[in-house]
């Protein structure tokens, strides 16, 4: 079953704000989205699963489906939230060693819009592998939600796990489906 808007995957990975995923969730089906969860394998570990499935009313993938079970539906929009230094630098590079970094790998050359926001410490944040990742995804189309006035990502580790931009994301999700990206 889909939602009006249609299916938003929401990739999940391992950062501490990960349990706050729920927020987002919420958010999206307010607004008419459907919503698949998308969990890295360390990723599990942050979040409550059973509550995200009664959230949606899907299950959490976080592998490959076998070949005889039925393929879910596909996504219209991509929010990978919290997306940690790792995944942001394999997304950028093209790596897809997951089942959510698979996803991503090809959605951009699908048309699907994907909005990540970064949820690493100003260390990692102000590294140069990071910021050409960060780059390198925006010359792809893929829109990476960043403080601009600082090194801090938007949903920094940095003890600010209050700081989640889900609205900014799904704002950003809103614009690029309206503008046709």
């Amino acid at each position: 079953m889909t939602g009006r808007k249609g299916v938003l995957y929401v990739v999940v990975c391992a950062a501490a704000s990960a349990v706050g995923v729920g927020e987002l969730i919420a958010m999206a089906q307010d607004e008419g989205w459907a919503v698949q969860v998308v969990a890295t394998p360390s990723a599990l570990g942050f979040v409550d699963v059973p509550e995200l499935e009664g959230l949606t009313g899907r299950p959490v993938r976080s592998g490959y489906r076998r070949p005889d079970e039925p393929k879910p539906p596909r996504a219209d929009a991509i929010v990978v939230a919290p997306a940690t230094y790792n995944t942001v630098n394999k997304f950028a590079q093209g790596v897809a060693d997951t089942y959510a970094l698979g996803l991503m790998a090809e959605a951009p050359g699908l048309g699907i819009p994907v909005v990540v926001v970064p949820f690493v410490n100003s260390a990692l944040a102000s590294r140069l592998p990071f910021r050409r990742s960060v780059e390198t995804l925006r010359a792809e189309r893929v829109c990476v939600l960043l403080d601009e006035e600082g090194p801090d990502a938007s949903g920094s580790e940095d003890g600010r796990t209050d700081a989640r931009p889900w609205r900014a994301a799904l704002d950003e999700i809103e614009a690029r489906r309206n503008a046709g990206a």
